[in-house]
């Protein structure tokens, strides 16, 4: 009597995680057990991970827009609270771009939410 391999299912599953393996150094890419725990210990990560970036790239763009409102005489939070009464409705991401890309219209923005508040 023939062995059971179980079948195509099973397959797909294993060259999935072997798929993921792939350039993991030693063991952890040619030794099953090395291999599902390296590639779990991956996917646990990538998952934290995924949600770290949206904090890192909050903080980020947060350090810019500060060190662009100081050269302009103003702190972070003041200028934020600017644009809050004024009802300039600037996401964080654009603040931090005008910044760096174009100091002009940044200086525009600033100057428009100082006059208004």
């Amino acid at each position: 009597m023939p062995r059971v391999k179980r079948g195509f299912k099973a397959r797909r599953r294993r060259n999935r995680v072997r798929q993921e393996a792939k350039g993991f150094r030693g063991g952890r890419s040619k030794l099953w057990k090395a291999m599902i725990d390296a590639v779990h210990h991956a996917w646990r990560y990538a998952t934290r991970d995924r949600k770290r970036r949206k904090r890192d790239f909050r903080k980020l763009w947060i350090v810019r827009i500060n060190a662009a409102a100081r050269t302009h005489g103003l702190s972070y939070s003041k200028l934020i609270g600017a644009l809050k009464k004024s009802q300039i409705e600037l996401d964080r991401k654009i603040l931090a771009d005008l910044a760096i890309s174009d100091p002009a219209t940044f200086q525009k923005v600033v100057a428009q939410a100082t006059a208004a508040a």
